[in-house]
């Protein structure tokens, strides 16, 4: 099984070099997808969660909480329990920090302000930013094609985001929030490939991060303005947060799965997949108006997305 280790710091952006057979590839296509489509799902949920009076902290946490749950039966299962000691104790504080909770409680606060067709988009962004980040670390050396990638995805969040802000009565200071988001994935994406444990499965982290999560969001709660009180546990309510919690399960078990059986480049598109089922049902289940400036923006992220593939491919070659 292929593992990222700390000797080889430039894991979560260079994929596999050999070339995998045909049911391989096949499989890391549905984890893409299906991966993809839970994301996608989780923004609109969030949305849910506000016409609720649920609050993003209280919703994240138990919603995680559950997710968590879920996980540690399936590691028990499996026999591959999350290994406690410094080490990785400092793994999952940090990668639950940048890479779990404080990015999705910006997401699910924005969302109540900003919508979940913009938050959906703006997801598509971390890979991106995580290979900005990857060259000034020095663990990825320059390409043009590449470049020309980031250049053109981010040029497509830009119209994005201007038109965002160009929205009567917009709230700017959600939609700077909202694009802090992808900053602390892409951080966390870095930080997973250079800091992760020796010897220890992705399987087996998945669990150990989430819990991870699941104690900093407890702590936020002790903050002035800050609750995890749920108003009205009823039908809707409980139903709510279950199935998040079994969303946030398959999602980041399916995240691993991913990086295991097609690389992290393959990985990297799972925001954007996550932007095709998620705007379409913020437009139309949620009611959301179509975001101005869609297609432009749309397409040059996507071209983005395709160059830094492409670059990568030719890497390889």
């Amino acid at each position: 099984m292929h593992q990222p280790r700390s000797t080889t710091p430039d894991v979560a952006i260079n994929d596999v070099a050999s070339p995998k057979p045909k049911r391989e590839r096949l499989v890391s296509l549905c984890c893409l997808l299906a991966g993809g489509m839970l994301l996608g799902l989780s923004t609109n949920l969030a949305k849910q969660a506000s016409e609720l009076a649920l609050s993003p902290l209280a919703f994240l946490f138990w919603s995680l909480g559950g997710a968590t749950l879920l996980l540690f039966i399936l590691a028990i299962w499996r026999g591959q329990l999350p290994p406690v000691n410094q080490r990785t104790l400092e793994y999952y504080g940090v990668s639950a920090l940048v890479g779990v909770a404080g990015s999705n409680l910006l997401f699910f606060s924005a969302i109540a302000h900003i919508g979940a067709g913009f938050v959906a988009l703006v997801i598509t962004l971390p890979p991106l930013l995580t290979y900005l980040g990857a060259l000034a670390l020095k663990v990825e050396r320059f390409q043009l094609v590449r470049a020309a990638g980031v250049i053109s995805a981010l040029v497509g969040a830009m119209i994005l985001a201007v038109h965002k802000l160009a929205t009567p009565n917009v709230d700017v200071g959600w939609v700077l929030l909202a694009l802090l988001g992808p900053v602390l994935l892409a951080i966390g994406n870095l930080y997973r490939s250079l800091r992760w444990p020796v010897g220890v499965s992705s399987e087996a982290l998945a669990p150990g991060m989430l819990a991870a999560a699941v104690m900093l969001l407890l702590g936020i709660s002790f903050l002035p303005g800050f609750t995890l009180a749920v108003p009205t546990l009823g039908i809707s309510t409980f139903m709510l947060i279950a199935i998040q919690a079994a969303i946030f399960a398959g999602q980041f078990l399916l995240l691993f799965l991913l990086q295991k059986s097609g690389g992290p480049v393959l990985l990297s598109l799972l925001g954007s997949v996550g932007a095709l089922f998620g705007v379409p049902v913020a437009i139309l289940m949620q009611g959301e108006s179509v975001p101005q400036g869609l297609l432009p923006g749309a397409l040059l992220i996507g071209a983005g997305i395709a160059l830094l593939n492409i670059g990568k491919m030719r890497q390889h070659a």
